[in-house]
């Protein structure tokens, strides 16, 4: 695997780099042929909180995941624990596939194309929407809609701007402040 390690708010020292790179590297004995990707690594510190994203693509397969924690180290080992779960969980439903057929158990890295279509497919119809609301858009600004948000106690809130009278939805981010969707 070719790394590509940034920081945010952080100098990568060698350190860390060579962690992450140890780590990420353990994640190569799940596969039967090496790796050939290019390992997309985000380091960044928010307030007190270190936050770690890794992208893993690969030839019909994207593994993704992100962690927070307030040490860097730890939050690199939940990063690759969790990289680990989905490599296992794909694996699992792969082999499922084929005992279900009756074929014989085939290689994980052979099988990596059909089971990406098989995952892409799940993952459409495991979609169940589950509740649904109807509600009148009240027009207002940005800042009265945040405030009704906060009243209600959701993460967002959809409004008409009274200014433009489109639909625009403010929400708040993982800092605590405020975002604000608006159509182009």
């Amino acid at each position: 695997m070719k790394y590509n390690i940034r920081g945010e708010n952080l100098e990568v020292t060698e350190a860390i780099s060579d962690y992450v790179e140890k780590k990420v590297g353990k994640l190569e004995r799940y596969f039967d042929e090496p790796v050939t990707s290019e390992v997309h690594v985000n380091l960044s510190v928010y307030n007190d909180e270190q936050e770690i994203e890794v992208t893993i693509p690969m030839k019909n397969l994207l593994l993704r995941a992100e962690e927070r924690h307030t040490d860097l180290y730890a939050a690199i080992d939940l990063v690759v624990d969790k990289l680990e779960r989905q490599i296992r969980k794909h694996k699992t439903k792969v082999n499922r596939k084929f005992r279900q057929e009756g074929a014989p158990k085939y290689v994980f890295a052979e099988l990596e194309k059909e089971a990406a279509q098989e995952q892409q497919l799940e993952d459409d119809s495991d979609i169940e929407i589950v509740r649904q609301k109807s509600f009148d858009l009240k027009p207002m600004d940005s800042e009265e809609a945040v405030l009704q948000m906060d009243m209600l106690g959701h993460n967002f809130y959809v409004y008409t701007n009274a200014e433009t009278n489109e639909t625009n939805v403010v929400y708040r981010r993982r800092d605590g402040r405020y975002g604000l969707i608006e159509p182009s």
